[in-house]
């Protein structure tokens, strides 16, 4: 007998994606919650409209509203999952094969990125395992305001599951170009906290390293004029997040 799953979903006006995100898990869910941070579209009346159970909450960061979805979930598996996801039927055999037996406490699923209509295949964006699948006795979110990540107990080891989790990320640039100004001010604040410092090398050097490494090494270039805009991207946040670094050290304080 299979180990019941709760997969866990945080939403914020995400009224364009959420159905499609639910089409995809309900099949291998023996519950799913939406923890909601208030929408003001029809996020909530779609999930109602799949009688799946959606709590609404002030939002108070990533890490910490997906640590709240896995308190109160009925069950000890949990599969993590955003709204703009998109569990592939390959992912939802393995998951649904795993869970009879699992070897792992732990599992990391390779997602794949959707970029304004183009699947990208080469890049800073490529190959990415994210930590996904995991029993909640083991587990908890880290307390990263950005980027947050899953910490594992004891240094248990690590499942890796091959089959895709779809990801359709930007739909245009422009909005491409609004996350990485949010998600470099939030990493700013992020590292100020942790006492870190911005370098000459990290301000300046280190965006020129980024795109080289993921648009020459890593082959983005093969992805063509999205594969460049990508690492243009990722550059630009790694500028910017130290830019706003800096000026955090000449306020001297996160006000």
């Amino acid at each position: 007998m299979a180990f019941k799953l709760t997969t866990v979903i945080i939403t914020f006006n995400e009224a364009e994606n959420i159905e499609r995100c639910l089409k995809s898990v309900l099949p291998i869910s023996d519950e799913v919650i939406v923890i909601d941070s208030y929408s003001r579209d029809n996020t909530v009346a779609i999930c109602r409209k799949y009688n799946v159970k959606v709590v609404q909450r002030k939002w108070e960061g990533y890490s910490a509203t997906k640590n709240y979805g896995s308190s109160i979930a009925s069950n000890d598996w949990i599969l993590s999952v955003d709204a703009d996801e998109v569990v592939s039927p390959s992912l939802a055999l393995a998951i649904s094969n795993i869970l009879k037996a699992p070897d792992y406490k732990v599992y990391k699923l390779l997602r794949v990125n959707n970029y304004c209509g183009k699947w990208i295949k080469y890049g800073g964006w490529h190959n990415e395992f994210r930590k996904r699948l995991y029993n909640r006795n083991y587990v908890r979110w880290n307390d990263n305001e950005v980027h947050e990540d899953v910490l594992v107990k004891d240094n248990l080891p690590v499942g890796t599951i091959k089959e895709p989790l779809l990801h359709y990320s930007y739909k245009t640039i422009s909005e491409h170009r609004i996350k990485t100004e949010k998600y470099a001010a939030m990493s700013a604040r992020e590292m100020f906290r942790k006492g870190k410092k911005p370098s000459p090398v990290k301000l300046y050097l280190s965006p020129v390293f980024k795109f080289v490494k993921d648009f020459i090494f890593r082959l983005g270039f093969i992805d063509g004029y999205y594969g460049y805009i990508i690492a243009k991207e990722n550059a630009i946040y790694t500028n910017l997040k130290y830019t706003k670094l800096k000026e955090l050290y000449k306020l001297g304080d996160l006000s």
